[in-house]
Parts: structure tokens; sequence; C-alpha cells
């Protein structure tokens, strides 16, 4: 049996210039902070709850 985390993969699409500071530290929290740069993350509910946060600037991939 596997042992597989669920991950997610987030890409950010808009840019954070402009943005309020708790989105930009958000944004560096989920280690995006350029844009286009793409991150596979563990899925776990406070990176959920990141990326809720700044979803308008994100493109977000469910991988299993």
């Amino acid at each position: 049996m596997s042992n597989k985390k669920p991950t997610v993969t987030v890409t950010q699409i808009g840019s954070a210039t402009g943005r309020r500071f708790d989105q930009r530290q958000t944004l560096i929290g989920l280690g995006l902070n350029k844009m286009n740069r793409k991150r596979t993350l563990e899925d776990t509910p406070s990176v959920r709850g990141m990326i809720n946060k700044v979803q308008h600037l994100l493109d977000i991939d469910d991988l299993n």
C-alpha cells in the first residue's frame, strides 16, 4: 500500500502588485512570488485556507 499524501498544484496567474499586504504575504507563503510560477503543495487544511485567500490570483489543479 502506498502512503502518498494528496497534493494540489497551483500556478500564479495574477500579479501581486497593488494587492493588500496580507495577500502578498500569502503568495510568498505558498512559494509564489512571481507570475507563472508553479508549485505542488501538500493538500492540508492550512494550505487550502491560503489558496482560498488568494484564489483570484491562482490557477488550481488538484492531484491525488
